[in-house]
């Protein structure tokens, strides 16, 4: 279908313990992520995506080419579609960040949407430039389209198009990997589906084939 817009998560990368606050720093995949953008690839190998756009940060970029067979050279990295800047909590832990500014954590789990650490981006922040950025993406690309990016980016994303509030966008799973289907009626953009996973014991395909059907007989 020539309207539909395939939202991923990248693959996994490594990530320290104890945890820390990632961001827009620039890691890799890790073995696991690289073959989680494999298999997606191999399961999405039927759609001839029309275009490609992928947040700058390589693991986007390498998840973006290996989904879609094509070179990162010819692959259209979108600034605005960066994870969120983190400032100067980018790198610490839940402790470092609780001794070096007593309160924020707590401050910030109050309020997601405006909430900025120091140095830093709030949700909403990311909600202003990366919403506009999806929004001109699904006006000028015919599709079916790949665009792959962030957890919090595509929590942003989510949230927004579904009309729900920030402060809740950490209840919307966004896993390694994942697939978020959208599908774009009357100048719009709306999510159909969230968080499907490449499974040999149940494609992509087939799943997809669920969510799509209801819109197919609403939009003849």
């Amino acid at each position: 279908m020539q309207n539909l817009i395939y939202l991923l998560r990248h693959g996994e990368i490594d990530k320290p313990e104890p945890r820390r606050f990632l961001g827009q720093s620039d890691l890799p995949l890790n073995d696991n992520g690289i073959r989680q953008a494999m298999a997606l690839g191999e399961q999405l190998k039927a759609i001839e995506f029309s275009q490609v756009f992928c947040s700058p940060l390589q693991r986007a970029v390498q998840t973006a080419a290996l989904v879609s067979g094509r070179h990162p050279d010819v692959i259209e990295q979108i600034a605005a579609l960066k994870e969120i800047n983190l400032g100067a909590w980018e790198g610490l832990t839940v402790a470092e960040v609780r001794a070096r500014f007593p309160g924020a954590y707590e401050q910030r789990g109050l309020a997601l949407e405006n909430f900025r650490p120091k140095d830093g981006e709030s949700f909403g922040d990311l909600a202003a430039r990366c919403c506009p950025a999806l929004l001109a993406l699904a006006a000028k690309a015919p599709g079916p389209v790949l665009i792959v990016a962030h957890a919090g980016v595509n929590r942003v994303l989510l949230s927004r198009l579904r009309h729900q509030p920030l402060q809740q966008l950490l209840e919307i799973p966004q896993d390694y990997g994942a697939v978020n289907l959208l599908i774009r009626t009357s100048g719009s953009v709306r999510p159909v589906a969230c968080n499907l996973r490449a499974s040999s014991a149940n494609p992509l395909e087939s799943q997809i084939k669920i969510f799509l059907s209801p819109e197919v007989n609403r939009h003849p």
